[in-house]
């Protein structure tokens, strides 16, 4: 990002600008997708294929040298439209082929986008040397490839039902259930917490640092590993669940996740050491419930409209991240008190309460 704003003369507050408009993307492009049902009228395998397509065409489109702040932006929205098409559309498509064991399904998949999130930090660490064309270049042809695996060895799950007509109240239909509610809920609940946390990682990093000036942690490679190492305990969640049941494991992830965010405070205090292996274990807590959420929520819907409801609750658990990051953003301009963090259980809290109302 620094990059580009010196190439192409931006001002400095392009940078948040050039962020957001990524997630503003992905939110336009569920709702769309929710409100049109494209996962369920058409072949997700194909609506992934072509959003792939789209989505690194846009992204690669960020080296034309003629831009300007309005085409860049343009271009981040666009790309965050089309992943619209692959992270619900990814769920959908395994939940077409599991009946059972769906929540060890997501489990690899969830682990996945993890691994990925986690990623940009490794290469930040990893490539200085490299221009940053070339990391662009790499990542959209990572994406086209992606979404040719996705098309030439991944057809359509056995368990897939299509809805023949647009139907706009599928849109809301969804929500008159009220387990899926309740799984929606705990999912919204989690996403409060979610992204704020992995937004935040290198900033807690460096504010140790600061506080303890004998100490200098590697800040990309310890949030690559404090993200990352979530990958893991999406997976062991998901085999965890076969045996504890799905809402169990999810309500104890949220709760002791939770748990992290009311002791983030007095972590500043400890040993370096200390300080690392909670940020470990806070980074594997905070996403283990998020492929058994969206598995309660894959389940409590209607199979014709899975896809769509998959989606929407996409689009609102992504627009409330931006919520509980610009929250914590405006309060540490006027407070430099690490409690700030301690809002972040709200949203554990609420999720919790949402899963015990959840019908048996």
């Amino acid at each position: 990002m620094s990059e580009l704003v010196i190439t192409y003369n931006l001002p400095p507050s392009a940078l948040g600008h050039l962020t957001s408009a990524v997630q503003l993307g992905f939110i336009l492009g569920t709702l769309i997708f929710a409100v049109l049902s494209i996962a369920d009228r058409f072949s997700p395998s194909r609506v992934f294929f072509v959003s792939a397509i789209l989505g690194a065409v846009f992204n690669l489109a960020i080296i034309w040298e003629a831009h300007s702040l309005s085409t860049l932006l343009l271009c981040r929205v666009m790309t965050g439209f089309f992943l619209a098409g692959i992270y619900p559309v990814g769920m959908k498509i395994a939940a077409d082929y599991y009946k059972t064991g769906l929540g060890k399904s997501l489990g690899f998949l969830v682990g996945a986008l993890v691994l990925g999130t986690a990623f940009p930090h490794l290469l930040k660490e990893l490539t200085d040397a490299l221009l940053w064309k070339t990391v662009l270049i790499v990542t959209s042809s990572l994406a086209l490839l992606g979404g040719v695996l996705i098309m030439l060895l991944v057809p359509d799950g056995p368990y897939r039902q299509t809805q023949r007509n647009l139907k706009f109240s599928a849109f809301f239909q969804v929500f008159r259930n009220r387990n899926f509610r309740a799984a929606a809920f705990g999912y919204f609940g989690h996403m409060w917490e979610l992204y704020a946390f992995w937004a935040f990682v290198p900033v807690l990093l460096q504010t140790y640092n600061l506080t303890h000036p004998e100490v200098t942690f590697n800040v990309s490679l310890w949030s690559f590993l404090i993200i990352g190492i979530g990958g893991l305990s999406c997976v062991l969640g998901g085999y965890i669940s076969q045996r504890k049941g799905t809402k169990t494991t999810a309500s104890v992830a949220l709760l002791l996740s939770c748990t992290c965010c009311l002791a983030v405070p007095w972590m500043f205090a400890l040993e370096s050491d200390v300080f690392i292996g909670f940020l470990l274990l806070w980074g594997m807590l905070v996403i283990a419930d998020s492929p058994l959420l969206s598995t309660l929520v894959a389940q409590s819907a209607p199979a014709e409209v899975k896809g769509t409801a998959l989606t929407i609750v996409n689009c609102i658990g992504f627009a409330i991240t931006i919520v509980s990051i610009q929250l914590l953003s405006s309060l540490m301009l006027w407070a430099s008190s690490n409690f700030i963090y301690t809002l972040l259980a709200i949203g554990p809290l609420l999720g919790l309460t949402a899963l015990r109302k959840k019908v048996k």
